[in-house]
């Protein structure tokens, strides 16, 4: 009788587990999705154009775009372009209720953008993640 319980038990253990790696892997999926869908910030909307700037040894452009929601406050997206790589380009900034953008390169991997500091090409601000 002793081995039929054991046999019961290690069974039991092997479902737990893996409901508990499904789970996990459902959590994560969830997870992930939440983050594309609202924080990624390749998905941030087009806006229109402000202006740009470029680094002083050329290898970057900032452009600066205004988005005007219909039920919420002007957002500025900060678009960073990869001059010597055939023009690719990653969002950098993404700041609510601002129209305006100021920018201004301290040097070749620094700038400014309405205040705030940013060291390119990985440096990045986004107003939801502060």
């Amino acid at each position: 009788m002793a081995a039929k319980s054991t046999i019961k038990g290690s069974k039991r253990k092997k479902i737990v587990k893996i409901s508990l790696i499904i789970i996990i892997f459902f959590m994560g999926f969830i997870g992930y999705g939440v983050y594309w869908a609202f924080f990624e910030m390749s998905r941030l909307p087009t806006g229109e154009y402000l202006t740009e700037q470029t680094s002083p040894d050329g290898t970057y452009t900032l452009k600066a775009y205004v988005s005007s929601p219909s039920l919420s406050s002007d957002a500025v997206r900060g678009e960073l372009v990869f001059n010597e790589r055939d023009g690719k380009t990653k969002n950098i900034y993404w700041s609510y209720r601002e129209s305006t953008a100021k920018i201004e390169w301290l040097n070749n991997k620094t700038v400014v953008i309405n205040g705030h500091t940013l060291d390119v090409p990985n440096g990045k601000f986004d107003f939801r993640s502060q």
